[in-house]
């Protein structure tokens, strides 16, 4: 199942919330919005720097990571960034293949 790192950062509202019900109540609501898509969090952080909260996430298509930062992002309590992280065989299998690309100008 492919894995993907999810990056949040709290609006203020976000950031009130967590410190009103704690961080750990954070943590079972997005194990519970990640297990309602058919996925299964893997890791939760909190960070200071560019985002709030860091979770690395399997789920099974793009469409549930998709669905799970829509919902986020309309919740107007965070915004959301989403990665696709690969594991060296799929780097691998990536870099055997051979397409056939023109560069711009050649």
């Amino acid at each position: 199942m492919p894995h993907y790192m999810i990056r949040a950062n709290y609006t203020q509202q976000g950031i009130q919330g967590v410190m009103k019900d704690g961080a750990a109540s954070r943590v079972v609501a997005v194990e519970a919005m990640v297990g309602s898509v058919g996925g299964r969090l893997l890791s939760a952080y909190w960070a200071f720097g560019d985002d709030d909260f860091i979770g690395i996430a399997e789920l099974p298509d793009n469409a549930a990571a998709m669905a799970i930062a829509a919902t986020v992002g309309a919740s107007g309590t965070s915004s959301v960034s989403t990665t696709v992280l690969l594991t060296a065989s799929e780097v691998d299998e990536a870099i055997a293949r051979k397409p056939t690309y023109r560069a711009p100008g050649s």
